[in-house]
């Protein structure tokens, strides 16, 4: 007897200022107006997709000491464009990435709660940790914690978000007919934590929420961060998109759930995913390789190389040979702030592997940042990326995908109005939505639930 068909999940990451987004293209909007989020959301709802998802950063990056080309237009702050969101969309998630190591459980706490009763329990939180002294500056003196320190904050961060999220248990808040006024039970939204990282108590002043809790993400790779998701998250955000890496990230962390009293289903794997549509499959390729070159000038293919060389290049013709130098090693790096610099743990031998695939391609500079870089996850025709999409899903490469497009608001127009409808027409997306909670549309429990279902065992 052959499995039933997995239901695809699909949710769109407003690209933003990232190495996806293609800023210079005619069709490119603003990252930072209002209007272009609530076009990209609305077409994600438009789509029937299960949420948007927003990343964060907290300082501008800075390389050779001036701000890295993609910051210069700023982030604004996630809750207040998700608050925003929600007032313009009725039924789409709204999942923003919120800081361990910079925060504090009872104001995250507060504001997630706020947003999943503004949004009728839509809300998500990309729980994150921060490793770098350069983003610390900003919030403490010394500017970071140590490594071994992080996902233990993290932990105990989430621990005690769910403790104050847990606080108000239901309807503690009664209506007094006789006197026509409100009484609230007392121990409503009480709570006493006590651990390593946070020492506190009070009372939690947000009622519960529709949803309980938000739906909680993490993105962790490690293998501490996998055992973080796998005993805490709802969902993980994950960067393996292709058939084999993809399945042995989804088999190995789906894994971990037996021994913390988990089932398959109640941690969902959903890779970035970025995409190139054509009219015909070769149409697809060409605009892909037109696209990965918009998205590396020569500018920002030193500035790549500089991540590994930890030099100054802006002397080396872009157009031209690799270096001749080997990459300078020492504690303090060319590249502040920048999550690649962890990527190359032994930079001499990526140097030496990279001169070697550009000699025997020969390859530019530019040619092998093009070559080495991210490319799209899927690229082709409508009929050919769904068909693809659905095969990664049913060969439990993933349970869905995040889907980032290059350009902003509009990226996602085309994916919503060709790939979409072919996936409804195989089975193995909504046409409409039957719930109206995140928690409903990835199917997940409610924490009632799963609590009850606890305390009868």
């Amino acid at each position: 007897m052959s499995k039933p068909l997995k239901q695809i999940h699909l949710a769109a990451h407003f690209p933003g200022v990232n190495n996806t987004t293609v800023w210079s293209d005619p069709a490119a909007g603003s990252h930072i107006e209002f209007s272009s989020f609530a076009h990209f959301a609305r077409t994600a709802e438009r789509a029937k997709f299960d949420f948007l998802f927003l990343a964060e950063g907290l300082r501008l990056r800075e390389q050779g000491g001036k701000i890295y080309d993609l910051d210069v237009v700023g982030r604004p702050d996630t809750f207040t464009v998700l608050a925003a969101l929600a007032a313009v969309t009725e039924h789409l998630g709204l999942t923003g990435t919120i800081n361990s190591t910079f925060n504090e459980p009872y104001e995250v706490a507060r504001q997630f709660a706020s947003l999943d009763h503004l949004s009728a329990g839509r809300a998500a939180w990309n729980v994150v940790t921060s490793w770098d002294a350069f983003t610390g500056e900003n919030f403490r003196r010394g500017g970071f914690l140590p490594q071994e320190e992080r996902y233990s904050r993290a932990k105990e961060f989430l621990t005690t978000a769910n403790e104050l999220f847990d606080s108000w248990h239901g309807d503690e808040i009664l209506a007094d007919q006789a006197t026509g006024t409100f009484l609230r039970d007392a121990g409503a939204g009480s709570f006493v934590h006590k651990g390593d990282q946070f020492d506190i108590h009070g009372q939690f002043n947000v009622p519960r929420s529709p949803q309980g809790r938000p739906v909680i993400f993490q993105a962790g790779e490690s293998d501490e961060g996998r055992e973080f998701a796998a005993s805490s998250a709802d969902a993980i955000f994950s960067r393996y998109a292709t058939l084999d890496a993809g399945q042995a990230f989804y088999t190995d962390v789906k894994s971990r759930l037996a021994k913390y009293g988990r089932a398959p289903g109640d941690l969902l794997i959903l890779p970035a995913a970025s995409f190139v549509l054509g009219d015909t499959d070769e149409e697809a390729e060409e605009i892909a390789h037109q696209v990965r070159r918009q998205q590396v000038s020569g500018a920002t293919a030193l500035k790549h190389l500089e991540f590994v060389w930890n030099r100054d290049l802006s002397a080396y013709d872009p157009e031209g040979p690799l270096p001749d130098v080997d990459p300078l090693v020492a504690e303090e790096h060319i590249s502040r702030g920048r999550a690649q610099v962890r990527m190359y743990r032994d930079p001499v031998a990526i140097a030496r592997e990279w001169r070697g695939l550009a000699e025997a391609n020969k390859w530019s500079i530019r040619d092998l940042v093009i070559n080495t870089g991210n490319r799209q996850t899927f690229v082709g025709s409508p009929a050919t990326v769904a068909r693809t999409i659905n095969d990664f899903v049913q060969a439990d490469v993933a349970d869905g995908f995040i889907l980032v497009p290059h350009i902003t608001p509009g990226g996602l127009d085309a994916f919503a109005d060709t790939v979409v409808p072919l996936l409804q027409e195989q089975g193995v997306f909504r046409t409409e939505y039957e719930g109206t909670t995140l928690r409903g549309h990835l199917g997940l429990a409610h924490p009632d639930e799963k609590r009850s279902e606890r305390a009868a065992s």
